[in-house]
């Protein structure tokens, strides 16, 4: 008898630890689903996504994820299942800000929220100076261009974003205080926007991306002894110098290798930034244009960022590759990528390959 009650108590104790496990395995499913179902981080950026008529919903869920909207397009698609969602959905152009819950889009798509009023578009390539971001806004939308650069030079913060970023104070050496702030990206706003809320837009957009960035890398910043200005500087550099993605902390090092040993930075797209136009080719006259931003001419780095960096670059310029490198040359071949060299020596014999791949 006590053999046979021991096994019975044995049987009931393993079938409550397998519903245990079951009811644990549940509940991580649910938090996993929940958590995936949660808004992204919220952007003031509004995003414009197309849905053709016979697009199916997983390409749909698919653009959604892409543009920010929606966590995992995978689980999206199973909430639609899970819903008896997705039959109704209209065809059209819908605009949506990040942070949007995943029931607004739903509900948005079946009753036909397109977008029904034009208003300003801009595209912000990666690597534009202020200059250009507001020339490309005057060619499009007829905005004046000298408007939105005295929006910029003269920026503050909307309520509630005083401390998104640390923002440089006003600067003789700078040539425009916001250079580099504001993050390259699409943008849609009303027709009848200011300048001061098209760089407000740009600037959030700026603090929203940064939270892309590896856990710790502020403590990364300080730890290296820089300011969020001097790394948004350095992500400037690279990205006018850098086009194969696989360079950049390559670049990255470079920059810090020539910094601690106090040698001039010598990077061509300082002297371009100065310049009306750039060019395809620099003459030693334009070498020696007087300027703090001039890195022949001057040591370290130039006042402020000379471009928009994309946030790839500016996690290069946090986390810069450890070489012993000092000096690169960009290849002649059409790659767009560069040799790189630990010596003067080297670097000449760099050149001259690279001249002689250009001219075969």
């Amino acid at each position: 008898m006590d053999t046979t009650a021991s096994r019975r108590r044995s049987r009931r104790w393993g079938v409550l630890g397998i519903l245990v496990l079951l009811a644990a395995a549940a509940a991580a499913v649910w938090f996993y689903i929940n958590s995936a179902l949660q808004p992204p981080v919220p952007s003031a950026a509004a995003v414009r996504i197309s849905y053709p008529a016979g697009t199916s919903t997983a390409k749909l869920a698919q653009e959604l994820e892409a543009k920010g909207l929606i966590r995992d397009s995978r689980i999206f698609s199973l909430y639609l299942r899970y819903k008896g969602e997705g039959g109704r959905f209209q065809a059209g152009e819908y605009e949506w800000t990040p942070g949007v819950t995943a029931d607004e889009i739903i509900a948005s798509l079946n009753s036909g929220g397109t977008v029904k009023e034009a208003g300003l578009r801009l595209t912000v390539p990666e690597g534009f100076t202020l200059l250009q971001i507001a020339q490309k806004l005057e060619e499009q939308e007829g905005m004046k261009a000298a408007d939105l650069l005295a929006a910029a030079d003269s920026y503050q913060p909307s309520e509630g974003t005083e401390d998104l970023l640390a923002l440089p104070a006003p600067d003789a050496k700078l040539r425009h205080r916001l250079e580099g702030y504001l993050f390259p990206e699409t943008y849609e706003w009303k027709k009848d926007a200011k300048p001061q809320e098209i760089v407000d837009t740009m600037v959030r957009e700026l603090g929203r991306r940064l939270e892309a960035l590896p856990k710790g890398w502020q403590d990364v910043m300080k730890e290296r002894g820089l300011t969020f200005h001097e790394v948004l500087t350095i992500a400037s550099l690279i990205e006018r110098e850098v086009v194969v993605d696989e360079e950049r902390k390559i670049v990255s090092g470079v920059i810090q290798n020539r910094l601690k040993q106090g040698m001039p930075l010598q990077i061509d797209a300082t002297v371009q930034y100065l310049l009306d136009k750039p060019k395809e080719r620099l003459l030693h006259k334009d070498l020696e244009v007087v300027s703090p931003y001039n890195t022949y001419l001057n040591k370290g780095l130039p006042p402020g960022p000379i471009a928009s960096p994309s946030l790839a670059s500016i996690e290069a310029a946090l986390y810069p590759e450890t070489t012993t490198y000092l000096f690169y040359v960009t290849k002649k071949d059409g790659t767009m990528g560069h040799l790189f060299a630990e010596t003067f020596e080297q670097h000449k014999k760099n050149i001259a390959e690279s001249n002689k791949a250009g001219n075969p």
